[in-house]
C-alpha cells in the first residue's frame, strides 16, 4: 500500500504539493476534491455531486445509496448559498490501494454565518474507484 500524506491547506482553496505516487493518480484524485471544494463554495451541489460514482454509498447520520439520493439529501440539507458556506478541506492523506482504488482522509469545515447554522466541520473518509478513465467516490463516510 502506497500512503501519501498531504499537508494542512490553505484557506478555503485547495493547495496539492507535487506527490510521488504513480503517473497523474494523486493528480486525479487532487482534482476530483478541488471540483468539489470549487462547485461547493460556488453553490453548485449538482457539480459537487458529479464527483460520486453512480452507484456511490454515502454514509453520515444515515446511510444512502446512489448519486440521485446524494444530491437530493445535499439540496434539501443546503437549500441556499448562506446554508452551504464555504468548505475547505485539511489534513488530507491519500492512501493508494492499487492502481483502480485509493482511500481519503481528512478533515472537512464550513464557515457560515450564525444565522445560517454557524461554522461546523468533521471527518471523513472517501474510497475512490477508477472509472472509464475518471477517479469517482464510491463511498463517503463523514461525521
Amino acid at each position: 500500500m502506497h500512503r501519501i500524506a498531504l499537508r494542512r491547506l490553505l484557506g478555503f482553496g485547495i493547495a496539492f504539493a507535487a506527490l510521488a505516487a504513480g503517473p497523474g493518480t494523486d493528480g486525479a484524485i487532487q482534482a476530483a476534491l478541488r471540483t468539489q471544494v470549487e462547485a461547493w463554495n460556488r453553490g453548485d451541489i449538482p457539480a459537487f455531486v458529479a464527483t460520486y460514482a453512480e452507484d456511490c454509498t454515502f454514509v453520515g447520520k444515515q446511510i444512502l445509496h446512489g448519486r440521485g439520493a446524494l444530491l437530493a439529501r445535499y439540496q434539501k440539507t443546503y437549500p441556499s448559498a448562506d446554508a452551504m458556506g464555504k468548505l475547505a478541506f485539511s489534513d488530507l492523506e491519500i492512501r493508494l490501494l492499487d492502481k483502480q482504488a485509493a482511500v481519503v482522509t481528512g478533515h472537512w469545515r464550513l464557515e457560515r454565518a450564525l444565522t445560517a447554522g454557524g461554522p461546523v466541520g468533521g471527518v471523513f473518509s472517501l474510497v475512490f474507484a477508477l472509472r472509464n478513465g475518471r477517479w469517482l467516490i464510491v463511498l463517503d463516510h463523514t461525521t
